[in-house]
């Protein structure tokens, strides 16, 4: 069982909100009283409760309630029997997939643009205990570039080999997110960086794309499309360029 004792409004509000949404069964206590039986108490950090006052082995986790999500994993964690290293798994592309792992149990999950993802994963981890971003081998430049932006982070590079699973009826859109959460799973080689010469169709995909974008049937040039491929530009920003330069850029 696990109890929320609190006065502070906003922390309870956000803890409970969250064991709701999880559907974790839980019960509340006034900070001071008499605690019923449990496993786990959610308290704030100024709440008058301490370690010699809890019956048992019961656990204590505090928090303030800019803290509340992190309480909430940590809790479950507890409860499940052990703090299970927070693991996240990226499905690299334009949208990559994103899964948050606590032990074995997925805890967030987000599909979000490319240029969002490295700071998703950020907000992830802030409060982790030695976390851990492990990324799928494909989509490479996507891929390369979410290693740079993520380079002060413990990093695994994981063969996705057979991590899309088959989609059945009203899953679609879920298989990058579901894909993640299998990458998040596996055992990878560790590394700092990743280095990556585009090759000539990865190019040509770049510059392809260029002309779709383009309200003037725009073609970026390769050197562009070269940077785009190194996340020093965007699609967009790398068009706007080739405008200002008269198509010779």
């Amino acid at each position: 069982m696990l109890v929320v004792a609190t006065a502070d409004f906003e922390l309870y509000h956000e803890v409970v909100a969250a064991l709701r949404d999880r559907g974790v069964t839980f019960t509340t206590a006034e900070p001071g009283d008499d605690l019923p039986e449990c496993e786990v108490v959610i308290t704030g950090d100024n709440d008058p409760i301490h370690e010699p006052q809890l019956p048992g082995d019961v656990a204590l986790v505090r928090a303030s309630a800019d803290e509340s999500r992190r309480a909430v994993e940590e809790a479950l964690a507890l409860l499940r029997g052990g703090s299970g290293r927070t693991v996240v798994g990226i499905d690299p592309g334009e949208r990559p997939g994103v899964a948050v792992l606590s032990g074995e149990t997925v805890v967030a999950a987000f599909h979000v643009p490319l240029a969002e993802a490295a700071e998703t994963v950020r907000a992830e981890i802030e409060d982790a205990t030695d976390p851990l971003v492990r990324i799928g081998d494909g989509a490479r430049l996507q891929g390369a570039k979410l290693v740079d932006e993520l380079s002060d982070t413990p990093l695994e590079l994981v063969d996705e080999a057979g991590t899309t699973p088959h989609l059945g009826t009203g899953a679609r859109g879920m298989g990058d997110v579901l894909a993640a959460v299998n990458i998040a799973r596996l055992d990878g080689e560790r590394i700092d960086s990743r280095d990556i010469e585009p090759t000539k169709g990865e190019i040509q995909t770049i510059k392809n794309r260029s002309r779709e974008r383009s309200e003037d049937d725009r073609t970026i040039s390769e050197l562009l499309a070269r940077r785009v491929a190194a996340g020093d530009l965007t699609v967009e920003e790398a068009l706007a360029e080739h405008r200002e330069g008269g198509g010779e850029a």
